[in-house]
């Protein structure tokens, strides 16, 4: 039975792991090189290459008459590419779209997609089809010896392997591919100049693109979309916002696109308050208004083999390819003027000796081999006499056989002078450039620009500033109420619970939470629950240290300015928008000396002149300018009033009273239930430089609870 499976000598035996590594390797050479990588010569993939040389050979140029597109894909797939109807048409559209190809190859009639939707096109039943103008660059040089031809998939017949394409086509249209293991996107020629110099260094990386837009009227109006953008999707994801209430700027949009103006899409802020720059930057970030498009520039270069290559090396590939091709061109130019020349002094013996010949060809057997020994004449000399019609005998003038020579003459001089120096080949190719770009040539579509990147709001910023009142218990649960004239203390409270403090903001202000850590928790205003309620207890929004308990509540705008400080006597100027956090843990903002504990953050007003008002547990007070303490973002800070170490940690003396006030306010020392009220002039007894100990209060007032500010 072993015999069975022993192979005959004569077989090949392979392992199954070798085969299917063969079989994969095989296939995907065939994906990257016959069907989704382009050539650094003409642009184009297998497939559009063979779209364009079919429709070149059913004549349609762009002076023919249009054809059904279905008689086009017919002869691609039956002739040059073996695949589905369907991927070989929408190749064929995709060529024919001017919102998809920077110039188009195919010249469309009826309805082949838009840009709101691509892949609207109709059957290719319905839709005829030609060439454009400029697929002429891309075949016009096809029959003149420029490139190498390869048998169709089943040997009848020969196509290009390449077309002659006087242009960078690949960088003009662009083109994208995915193939086994890479692939290639090449955007049609927004970005910092530095990025676009490391994609054209490296061959990889992204471009931005930005819509255009302008002012009219308080509106703006978007005139340019980005590559391949949808103006109808741009709506709707800008409507889905304001639906959403997440654009309240932004009262109606309209598309008051037409015929005459492709894209004309306008928005109407809310009033002529709204800062346009800003909402613009936010619908660039969060539509498709502003969107990166990958780029990779791996071609099939010059070698025959993919890879990713730099601006600099695509071109020099593409003139690498062009000098091939235009030498080729004039070298089969000159080998048809050589031909020439030789066949006319074969016309020049002919006439000259034209009774001889006649003679010959009425009365000689083999008048062909008579004439080649008579007059010397080559095999091809002697085929062209004999093919003359007798007709054309009497044209066989001696000045026209010798115009016709000089001027081939002067012409394979000029072809074998051109072919033998690099500088006039050059001059010759760059020539043809510009006069292609002269016939072609438009303006660029897409500005290069220096633009801000595009942000979008936050939550907070597209929240309305509805005035809030935001409350603490002492058990550490949290709610807001709308307004400010809310007397929190008159709030229904837990049983055992009871009012702490609260603060003043606007529901699209972050919330500060400050604990006896020294730590700081940031929340969203307009997300706390209502104080309809009894709030939310604040450790299931935030992860306070265990034991920690709550100790003040802030809120307001970024530059708002407060001051924190530790019952040690030490503390600094903080602004609001360094307290917030972007986590549940918070953020270390106060670091408290041994012993210390915190004190409730004093609010700084927007005020000029501002003084600190300090008092301690022995009755001391000190009055020094706010301007001598430090702006810190966290830290111990600096001594506010000078409390012997010991005692502090001892807290045999600590500070009890902190105060900021200004110009005309009346600073009240708070003592059990009685008060004592100093004005500005009272407080010069108590003036000093920051860090001192301060005077003592008058008796009857030195057990201080408090320092307020005294009501008029």
């Amino acid at each position: 039975m072993s015999d069975l499976f022993n192979a005959p000598p004569s077989t090949e035996t392979l392992s199954l792991r070798d085969y299917a590594e063969k079989a994969y390797l095989d296939y995907s050479m065939y994906v990257i090189l016959d069907r989704a990588l382009p050539h650094v010569g003409d642009g184009l993939k297998p497939v559009q290459r063979r779209i364009v040389y079919a429709m070149s050979e059913l004549g349609l140029k762009s002076s023919a008459k249009y054809k059904k597109s279905a008689r086009t894909v017919g002869d691609v797939i039956g002739k040059f590419h073996p695949h589905g109807d369907s991927a070989a048409y929408e190749a064929m559209v995709l060529m024919a779209q001017d919102f998809s190809y920077r110039h188009p190859l195919i010249d469309g009639q009826g309805n082949w997609g838009s840009a709101d939707d691509p892949k609207s096109f109709a059957a290719m039943r319905y839709t005829e089809s030609k060439l454009t103008k400029y697929a002429d660059v891309l075949l016009s040089e096809l029959g003149q010896g420029t490139v190498d031809w390869q048998p169709n998939f089943d040997g009848s017949m020969d196509e290009p392997v390449v077309l002659p394409a006087q242009v960078p086509n690949l960088l003009l249209n662009g083109t994208t591919g995915i193939a086994v293991g890479m692939a290639t996107d090449i955007p049609p020629h927004i970005t910092p100049a530095q990025e676009i110099r490391n994609i054209y260094r490296s061959g990889r990386g992204s471009v931005r693109m930005r819509a255009a837009w302008r002012r009219e009227d308080g509106a703006v109006v978007l005139h340019a979309l980005p590559f391949q953008v949808s103006g109808s999707k741009v709506l709707e994801q800008i409507a889905a916002q304001m639906q959403a209430k997440k654009l309240p700027m932004v009262s109606d949009l309209r598309d008051e696109s037409d015929h005459e103006h492709p894209t004309r899409l306008v928005i109407v802020p809310r009033s002529n308050r709204i800062d346009l720059d800003a909402m613009m930057s936010h619908i660039f970030a969060t539509t498709d208004l502003e969107r990166s498009y990958r780029v990779n520039l791996n071609v099939i270069g010059m070698n025959g083999r993919p890879g990713v290559r730099s601006l600099d090396q695509l071109l020099r590939d593409w003139i690498k390819f062009r000098r091939l091709t235009v030498r080729r061109r004039l070298e089969y130019r000159l080998e048809k003027v050589l031909k020439r020349l030789h066949i006319l002094e074969g016309y020049l013996v002919a006439y000259l000796n034209l009774d001889e010949v006649i003679r010959i060809i009425r009365e000689e057997d083999a008048p062909k081999q008579e004439l080649m020994a008579r007059f010397t004449l080559s095999e091809i000399q002697a085929d062209a006499i004999l093919d003359l019609k007798l007709r054309n005998l009497a044209k066989l003038e001696e000045m026209k056989i010798r115009g016709e020579q000089s001027e081939l003459n002067s012409e394979r001089d000029s072809l074998q002078t051109t072919l033998g120096s690099e500088d006039l080949m050059t001059q010759l190719i760059r020539g043809e450039l510009v006069a292609i770009v002269s016939e072609y040539g438009d303006e660029r579509r897409s500005r290069l620009v220096r633009v801000e990147e595009a942000k979008a709001f936050s939550e907070l910023e597209l929240t309305s500033a509805d005035p809030m009142t935001v409350v603490v218990s002492e058990k550490g649960w949290i709610r807001a109420a709308k307004g400010h004239d809310i007397d929190p203390e008159s709030l229904n409270y837990k049983s055992g619970d009871a009012y702490k403090f609260s603060a003043l903001g606007r529901s699209n202000q972050t919330t500060v939470v400050f604990d006896s850590t020294g730590r700081a928790y940031s929340l969203p205003t307009h997300q706390l629950p209502s104080a309809r309620g009894q709030g939310e207890p604040l450790t299931g929004k935030i992860s306070p240290p265990s034991g920690a308990t709550f100790e003040g509540l802030m809120t307001g705008a970024e530059d708002q300015k407060f001051l924190l400080a530790s019952d040690a006597g030490y503390g600094f100027v903080a602004k609001f928008g360094a307290l917030v956090a972007k986590n549940k843990a918070g953020k270390a903002v106060l670091s408290l000396p041994k012993g210390a504990q915190v004190i409730p953050p004093v609010t700084v007003l927007d005020r000029d002149n501002l003084l600190v008002a300090a008092a301690t547990s022995e009755g001391r007070l000190l009055v020094f300018p706010l301007a001598d303490l430090p702006e810190l973002a966290k830290g111990k800070g600096n001594k506010i009033i000078g409390i012997p170490s010991a005692r502090a940690q001892a807290r045999e003396e600590i500070l009890v009273g902190l105060l900021v006030f200004g110009d005309g306010d009346v600073v009240q020392v708070n003592s059990g239930r009685q008060h004592l009220k100093l004005k500005l002039s009272d407080l010069e007894n108590y003036r000093g430089e920051r860090g001192r100990r301060g005077n003592r209060l008058p008796k009857g007032f030195q057990k201080v609870s408090g320092l307020t500010i005294a009501t008029p």
